[in-house]
């Protein structure tokens, strides 16, 4: 591949423009996928054909799925150009999907089991915001590795750097030897903190959901096994509170090892690192699929550190990168610069992602009286009306178990109160502007002024009564958009004139004389 001066980057990658076919070995994993995709029509149809002596459905299934796989294999072309990358796919509908190679924001190289098997992998190009993401599924492992590289060559060929005014750099990023400079690495002692996060809690949702939906479309019925019978029937013997018990036990049990199946598999093996010249931030991950995103640096706007309950109670957070061209579902888990982690860790491989010469560590300021007094004032309202339903419901059942409820939940307000006014910080530095909020899902974020497009101030009718308001901070990378919360008026008039070097002042009211 050539770029458009002349100049060579990846001589493996063709660019005659020529529309091929993805690899032939495709044809061993989409009738599998399409298999799975099929899979609870085709339980239903194997049981519902058992029962009625009609085998020969489930057979019909399975040609329809395999014949879908190997339509999607028939119908899908790939070529390169001098400045595009061009997929297009479709029996009945063509769609084309080109990607500006001077406009890719992310290369994501990922490889399922098969597909490692198979030497095969998929890459996702990331564009500009707005843009579909373009998917190249079978690509061959050199294929995908030379297409990254190009891919992100050339990008940086046709860019600008976002700041102008770097930070400092930690001198451990200085190297002759070519080699990448990691900036993390995942120790299998942080397994730890896997029970603490949502993985486990949501696996053990699918699961359930998924062997209901089995269990409603085979007919079958759990109730009839001696087994399961015999067990229920001892645990209810055993009294109603030992029932409860043993059931909270079971399920705990269930989502701890869960959790800690499903952060072995994203993450193990996880690093971080960035490239000799600074222009790219590499993240590789995975145990059985895995899993390669390069990111440039100069669409890096900055970080946002999570600590969420019950991982902050651990010490634990993990760190995003705020950035342009991450789209889908599954853009959280692109933007992963380190997954749950020791918050010490994390505020060091924030400051080295953010080039600064140690730990992320700004003072921040606080909000004042009134943004206390709101954050104390949400969070007792809040647990008064529902302490108020639950004693309605006691009235209503005659049961001290609903009271108890009531009670816990005035009580729970004050730590909840107490960890939401602390947690209300913010700063503008020279270079980043730094927001902290949340008490069960704390986040803080730290955006690069220059990456800042747009500022906005919100006040609420309660708001305008205490003479507080919320600063809004749209950018074109992560969320699209990052709230300062309850600060006084004047302090927000003071960010707006930092941040946006003084051009505030004439759009801003003035008194009339």
């Amino acid at each position: 591949m050539t770029a458009p001066g002349g100049v060579g980057y990846i001589a493996d990658i063709p660019e005659d423009g020529v529309w091929r076919r993805l690899s032939p070995r495709m044809l061993l994993i989409h009738p599998v996928r399409e298999i799975i995709r099929f899979l609870p029509a085709l339980v239903t149809v194997v049981f519902a054909g058992r029962s009625g002596g009609q085998n020969w459905w489930g057979l019909i299934v399975t040609a329809v799925a395999v014949g879908a796989g190997v339509a999607r294999w028939l119908t899908t072309r790939y070529r390169f150009t001098d400045s595009q990358v061009q997929l297009r796919s479709g029996l009945l509908r063509r769609t084309t999907v080109s990607a500006p190679a001077d406009r890719v924001r992310s290369v994501d190289v990922t490889a399922s089991i098969l597909h490692r098997a198979l030497g095969l992998a998929e890459v996702k190009i990331g564009t500009a915001a707005g843009e579909k993401e373009m998917r190249l599924n079978g690509l061959t492992t050199r294929e995908a590795a030379d297409l990254r590289a190009d891919l992100l060559h050339r990008s940086r060929a046709g860019g600008v750097e976002l700041s102008k005014e770097p930070g400092p750099v930690e001198p451990e990023r200085q190297h002759d030897d070519g080699a990448d400079v990691e900036l993390y690495r995942l120790d299998p002692s942080w397994l730890r903190y896997a029970p603490f996060g949502p993985s486990g809690l949501v696996a053990a949702l699918a699961i359930f959901g998924l062997a209901s939906q089995v269990v409603q479309d085979t007919g079958l019925d759990p109730t009839r096994s001696g087994a399961l019978r015999d067990v229920s029937g001892a645990v209810l013997r055993a009294g109603t509170v030992l029932a409860v018990a043993v059931g909270v036990l079971v399920l705990l049990v269930v989502v701890v090892l869960l959790s800690l199946l499903a952060y072995a598999l994203a993450f193990f093996g996880f690093r971080l690192t960035r490239s000799r010249g600074g222009e790219t931030l590499h993240v590789a991950r995975g145990l059985l699929t895995t899993r390669a995103v390069s990111l440039e640096t100069r669409r890096l706007r900055g970080i946002e550190l999570h600590e969420p309950i019950p991982l902050r109670w651990v010490g634990g957070a993990r760190l995003r990168a705020v950035t342009t061209g991450l789209k889908g579902d599954d853009r959280g888990m692109s933007a992963m610069l380190a997954p749950p982690s020791p918050t010490a860790v994390i505020a060091r491989t924030a400051g080295r992602v953010l080039r600064l010469p140690g730990e992320l560590r700004i003072p921040l300021r606080q909000h004042g009286v009134a943004a206390r007094r709101r954050r104390w004032g949400r969070a007792f309202g809040v647990s008064v009306l529902v302490a108020a339903v639950l004693l309605v419901v006691a009235w209503w059942m005659s049961s001290w178990w609903w009271v108890a409820l009531a009670v816990l939940a005035i009580v729970l307000a004050w730590p909840l109160a107490v960890s939401r006014s602390t947690a209300l910080r913010h700063q503008v530095t020279d270079r980043f502007v730094v927001g902290r909020s949340g008490a069960v899902r704390r986040t803080t974020f730290v955006i690069e002024r220059g990456g800042v497009v747009a500022l906005t101030t919100r006040q609420s009718l309660f708001q305008r009564r205490v003479g507080v308001c919320s600063v809004m901070l749209a950018t074109a990378a992560g969320s699209g958009s990052y709230e300062i919360l309850d600060v006084t008026t004047d302090r927000a008039d003071e960010v707006l004139d930092e941040v946006s070097g003084g051009l505030s002042r004439q759009f801003r009211a003035r008194p009339a004389n």
